[in-house]
């Protein structure tokens, strides 16, 4: 910084310094939610893609659609637990005053992986409609368990980061929205480590039945299963 002629201090008048870190310290939300929509919107339009008119015979379209089934449940499936990804993704935001590095880093993890569901959801639909229980049944299922698996621990080390950096929150935030975000992300992750074991070592169907449910369970607590008397924020 300027010192004056005796080299005492600063220089009366001298422009600041500025810090080449304090660019990166923090921003607004607005970018990164708008990026993350974007992601979701994507991602939810992808899933229907994979429904498709099948091949035929003359008169056996009833049957054709019928036996592409697998395809509904993993596009219901998907499209619930990216819905509401999303649901709570906005109300993870509506609780969160400002964005750093790290921040927009695990929220470009979670937003990947959301956009990478439409894979293991294609690889389900197109092995079952062959067979719902041979080894490729397995793998199929297990592979969606993975994937939806690590979609919740990317919102447990979200939520874990946020419990440590109580600055980026807004004020008056629940005191156990935090907590009870890393309890239903490590809740995802029993779930689909049970969906995969069921799947690999006793019936793909019974792993199905869990990716169904899954996201009924995170719709009722997108919240954050708020204790009495707190005011959740919308």
């Amino acid at each position: 910084m300027p010192e004056d002629a005796q080299g005492h201090g600063p220089r009366a008048g001298a422009a600041p310094v500025p810090d080449p870190g304090a660019r990166f310290r923090r921003s607004d939300t607005a970018r990164l939610e708008a990026l993350s929509d974007g992601v979701f919107a994507v991602a939810l339009t992808i899933l229907v893609l994979d429904l498709t008119d099948p091949p035929h015979r003359d008169g056996g379209l009833g049957h054709a659609l019928a036996a592409q089934w697998p395809g509904y449940v993993g596009y219901v499936a998907s499209f619930s637990y990216v819905g509401v990804i999303w649901l709570n993704h906005h109300q993870a935001f509506a609780r969160i005053r400002h964005v750093d590095r790290s921040l927009a880093g695990w929220n470009l993890a979670l937003v990947g992986i959301t956009s990478a569901l439409a894979f293991p959801t294609s690889v389900v639909s197109d092995t079952l409609s062959e067979s719902v229980t041979n080894e490729d049944a397995k793998v199929a299922v297990a592979l969606y368990a993975l994937v939806a698996g690590l979609m919740c621990a990317a919102w447990q080390h979200l939520y874990r980061f946020l419990s440590k950096r109580p600055d980026l929150m807004e004020p008056g935030v629940e005191p156990g929205y935090l907590r009870h975000g890393v309890l239903r992300s490590f809740a995802g992750l029993v779930a689909y480590a049970v969906a995969a074991l069921l799947g690999v070592f006793v019936a793909p169907l019974l792993a199905l039945a869990v990716f169904l449910l899954a996201p009924v369970f995170y719709f009722l607590t997108t919240e954050g299963m708020p204790r009495r008397g707190t005011r959740p924020i919308s």
